[in-house]
């Protein structure tokens, strides 16, 4: 658990990593789901951001846990702390969705090109032989299609669950405590 980093609660801290990551993982899912060429050139690089998003959105819920005792209680952060809670299964989703899209940019780099295989894979690369049943099935125009659907609803629910969390969080902290005017002293 992170409570406090340097005097700061780390969950100020956290959050802002996991407001970057899920977008941006979400983003690379996205690509990677469109062009098979782009999975299998970053490889294990986005599960790897997939993973380490999921972490950072846990490690950020769970020190927001921890804030949320040590703050006033109020509407706005009843809120903020529900949507929050809402998080960890897009972000799980979306590492499961990396993994997916991995897999299926290595089937689709595996078939052969008597198979609709894949045209820019260099031919050392290829496999011999007619590929396998399961290799066909899952690089399949279909397959490829519901998993590109099913990356483009999670990222979007992930990005969309993250503004609003942001927004509330946002709300929860700054509504009333700062002047709009210039040179306003609140004190």
């Amino acid at each position: 658990m992170i409570g406090v980093v340097n005097g700061v609660p780390g969950h100020v801290l956290l959050v802002h990593g996991a407001v970057v990551l899920v977008p941006l993982t979400a983003l690379f899912l996205v690509v990677c789901a469109l062009w098979a060429s782009v999975a299998r050139r970053l490889s294990w690089l986005v599960p790897l951001l997939g993973l380490i998003t999921l972490v950072l959105v846990v490690l950020s819920t769970e020190s927001g846990e921890w804030l949320e005792e040590r703050v006033e209680e109020s509407a706005l952060m009843e809120r903020h702390t529900e949507l929050g809670g809402g998080l960890t299964p897009w972000a799980a989703a979306l590492f499961v969705l990396t993994l997916v899209v991995w897999w299926v940019g290595r089937a689709v780099a595996r078939r052969p090109p008597g198979a609709g295989g894949r045209q820019d894979v260099p031919e050392d690369d290829r496999p011999r032989g007619g590929g396998s049943g399961a290799a066909r099935t899952v690089s399949s125009l279909p397959v490829r299609i519901v998993v590109l659907l099913g990356a483009l609803a999670v990222a979007v629910g992930a990005t969309v669950q993250v503004y609003r969390i942001g927004d509330s969080g946002a709300k929860a902290v700054w509504e009333g405590n700062f002047s709009q005017s210039q040179g306003d002293d609140k004190r």
